[in-house]
């Protein structure tokens, strides 16, 4: 018998609608293919001047990453392309492959950097690879997480923010959700999906590869 039954739901059928896949895959040989861009972005942070968008401090490179990523950033490019293709399918249920443009960029935080809550327009897929997580995945009190928010909006925390749905994930509802990245992680979720990336608290440094995906 369900919570809800013994709380005297029985006979009640719930549908849990309108979820967002948040997908996650672990890239093989991620300390070699670190390493290697780890370099080349640090030499690349030194030559090219930071753009300007989401980001509160820290680097980050124009749209042009795949243009100087090396053979290790093709190996990632790669591998999230055909994530984005296996997570796709038209309207039928029946698999697809998309040509899929992309355009990426390279992130660099340290100390007391972050990066707003903004979206992808124009983008189907969006994704996110960690080439260092600057520690926090072993010590996450120095932050520097992925949050997400619901996309539901905020009702109905503005309302009653002590009461939620007794239902699958019904705890998240008008909330926000964290991800703790981990080196070598390689992250997919819709580029509509309202993210930001938390305050990194730590004295290292925290890389990451964003890419957009579109049909």
């Amino acid at each position: 018998m369900s919570t809800a039954d013994q709380q005297g739901g029985a006979g009640i059928q719930v549908r849990n609608l309108f979820a967002t896949p948040i997908a996650s895959f672990r890239v093989p040989d991620a300390a070699r293919i670190n390493d290697a861009l780890e370099r080349r972005i640090f030499a690349r942070e030194r030559e090219v001047a930071s753009v300007h968008h989401s980001n509160l401090g820290g680097w980050q490179s124009p749209t042009d990453f795949e243009t100087w990523c090396g053979p290790e950033g093709e190996t990632v490019l790669n591998l999230a392309r055909k994530m984005a293709t296996a997570l796709t399918c038209d309207r039928q249920g029946q698999p697809v492959s998309p040509d899929w443009h992309m355009n990426c960029w390279a992130n660099v935080n340290r100390a007391g950097q972050a990066n707003e809550f903004h979206t992808h327009p124009g983008a189907f897929w969006s994704a996110s690879y960690y080439v260092r997580d600057g520690g926090a995945a072993s010590n996450p009190a120095l932050g520097g997480e992925f949050e997400m928010a619901d996309p539901r909006g905020v009702a109905p925390a503005m309302l009653a923010p002590q009461l939620c749905f007794r239902t699958p994930g019904g705890q998240s509802i008008g909330a926000s959700e964290l991800a703790q990245p981990t080196e070598g992680m390689l992250m997919l979720f819709p580029s509509w999906l309202s993210h930001a990336v938390r305050p990194y608290l730590g004295n290292a440094v925290r890389i990451s590869i964003a890419m957009n995906f579109t049909p």
